[in-house]
């Protein structure tokens, strides 16, 4: 056990992604999806597996490469508008997350304790913000990495409920997409909340927060034989972290498509609902373990929202910059963090309901994920950019892949 714990404490950058990708946006579309189509969408998430791998990693290697974050590098080689549009589209669909993230807290927090969800949302979201300012993330989230952990009671849901496991594999390997503006927005969704462009953001700066973190680290066009031990780490750390993120969202949808689905609840409202999903194994303690799995990856996925915002806008500016810097060290970087985290508290007042906000949300980051994908690519293949380390034809093709699907179903949900 020891060894297993030092092992999963080394992971670094794309397992936080992974876990953060699971944030409860993640739990509330995947559960939506289970819910209202069963199992028929299993394949979203299988086919998402590769495709986020090859984003994930490119993201990575460009930041490690360059020693740049990915706003930096689009400032550095596209006009200046373009920049601009990109960086203002992730700053609102993350303050937009930020709201859905932290209502769905406060609502989990209220179905064990009971009281005004509200208070409990403002008080998330303010405890965030204290924690993003004034603690080391990298220290924090060593220990809340491991209360995500509790989402694996999906799959021990799905390992005792009644689940047609042939309808499970029908649905991961012979894909059924009905040309409804139901299903293709729940496509959007899933697709938008597994790869999201928060995600590029926040792991190329990880890397570019490692390099400046050790003086012994060079990017590598200025060290190039550091190469192959980082690429090796890279590439365990990414298709381990997605793989995680990948395989929980399929036992959420599994899980929900055994339970929800099956008992008719074809729409979830609520975050008691989602909860149900947990019953067969966890009894009266679902909404328990429900909870603390919207907390748990709640808190680690609003600084990771907040911080991508704040790299790509002090990026874009050349502030100073970084969750481990001091408040007088990077005002600027902070101020947009606030603005991210206290905007989305703003947000949470308004009438919308916070499952069906964490569900939009998701699609929101499906249709401006194209255009960020789209540069990124064309940035990772630039040997002007990436010198020698220009990605491989492989590694480019899956990723163009990946943009190449994320456009035609936003494509297709809009024609419909």
């Amino acid at each position: 056990m020891p060894k297993v714990r030092s092992w999963f404490l080394r992971l670094g950058p794309g397992l936080v992604t992974g876990a953060a990708d699971d944030d409860p946006s993640g739990i509330a579309t995947y559960s939506q999806a289970g819910a209202k189509f069963g199992y028929e969408l299993a394949w979203t998430v299988v086919l998402t597996y590769p495709l986020m791998v090859a984003v994930q990693l490119i993201s990575a290697r460009l930041g490690r490469v360059t020693g740049r974050g990915l706003a930096d590098n689009i400032r550095e080689n596209f006009p200046a508008p373009v920049l601009y549009v990109l960086v203002i589209m992730l700053l609102v669909a993350n303050t937009i997350n930020v709201a859905a993230d932290v209502a769905a807290m406060g609502q989990s927090l209220q179905l064990v304790v009971g009281g005004p969800s509200q208070v409990y949302t403002v008080a998330f979201g303010v405890v965030c913000l204290a924690l993003e300012i004034y603690l080391s993330y990298r220290r924090y989230v060593t220990f809340l990495k491991w209360l995500t952990l509790t989402l694996f009671a999906y799959v021990a849901v799905a390992l005792v409920a009644n689940v047609s496991w042939p309808a499970v594999l029908s649905g991961i390997v012979w894909p059924k997409v009905s040309l409804s503006t139901e299903m293709l927005t729940v496509i959007v969704a899933v697709f938008g909340t597994t790869i999201s462009p928060y995600l590029f953001f926040w792991q190329a700066a990880q890397e570019v927060e490692d390099v400046d973190a050790d003086p012994e680290a060079h990017s590598l066009r200025e060290s190039p034989s550091q190469a192959p031990d980082q690429f090796h780490r890279i590439n365990i750390d990414t298709y381990v972290g997605m793989g995680l993120s990948n395989v929980i969202a399929l036992f959420i949808i599994i899980a929900t498509a055994a339970t929800l689905h099956q008992s008719g609840v074809l729409d979830i409202e609520t975050s008691a609902q989602a909860a149900e999903a947990l019953r067969p194994i966890a009894g009266r303690f679902a909404f328990l373990l429900f909870s603390l799995g919207i907390i748990g990856t709640g808190m680690l996925a609003v600084p990771v929202l907040a911080g991508s915002a704040a790299y790509a806008v002090a990026e874009t500016f050349r502030w100073q910059r970084g969750l481990d810097r001091k408040l007088r060290e990077a005002r600027g970087f902070y101020a947009i963090v606030a603005f991210a985290t206290l905007g989305g508290i703003a947000l949470t007042f308004s009438p919308i309901d916070p499952i069906k906000a964490l569900f939009w949300s998701a699609v929101i980051n499906g249709v401006i994920s194209v255009p960020i994908l789209f540069v990124m690519m064309l940035l990772a293949g630039n040997p002007k950019v990436m010198g020698e380390f220009a990605s491989s034809p492989r590694l480019k093709f899956v990723g163009w892949l990946a943009t190449a699907v994320m456009a035609a179903a936003v494509c297709a949900m809009f024609a419909l």
